[in-house]
């Protein structure tokens, strides 16, 4: 059986696979910008997800993911205008688009979960340092 793929791994693959796509993108002044865009917002979201898993903090961490998000969102945004404007076919799309769902809901739990230890945990004094102890 297959073990799961590394969340790093998936975001390397998802920014090969858009390189890949945008290759097949229509060569006029459209497709050119909607590439560039696209090239972009995909390699972004990777570099920023590695950035942080190596986060100096919880909210550098939570900071980090949030621009993962931002930028899987704009991926996600051109490729649906890509396909409305006809410079891509839907069969390469359609495994991008999937792919990029499937992590940002991934990377939004993510931050959810963090900021939720962040108002559980951080700032609050333990009662062993309430007590002087």
């Amino acid at each position: 059986m297959k073990s799961p793929k590394d969340l790093s791994e998936r975001f390397e693959e998802f920014a090969a696979e858009v390189i890949k796509g945008i290759a097949k993108i229509k060569r006029n002044f459209a497709g050119r910008h909607i590439a560039g865009q696209l090239i972009r917002s995909a390699t972004s979201a990777v570099a920023n997800y590695e950035e942080a898993c190596g986060a100096e903090s919880r909210q550098d961490f939570i900071h980090k993911l949030q621009i993962v998000l931002k930028e899987l969102r704009e991926s996600l945004f051109w490729m649906r205008v890509s396909l409305k404007a006809d410079l891509l076919a839907m069969e390469i799309v359609r495994p991008l688009l999937k792919e990029g769902h499937e992590l940002a809901n991934i990377i939004a739990k993510s931050v959810v979960t963090a900021k939720r230890g962040k108002l559980k945990g951080e700032g609050k004094l333990s009662r062993d340092q309430e007590n002087g102890s």
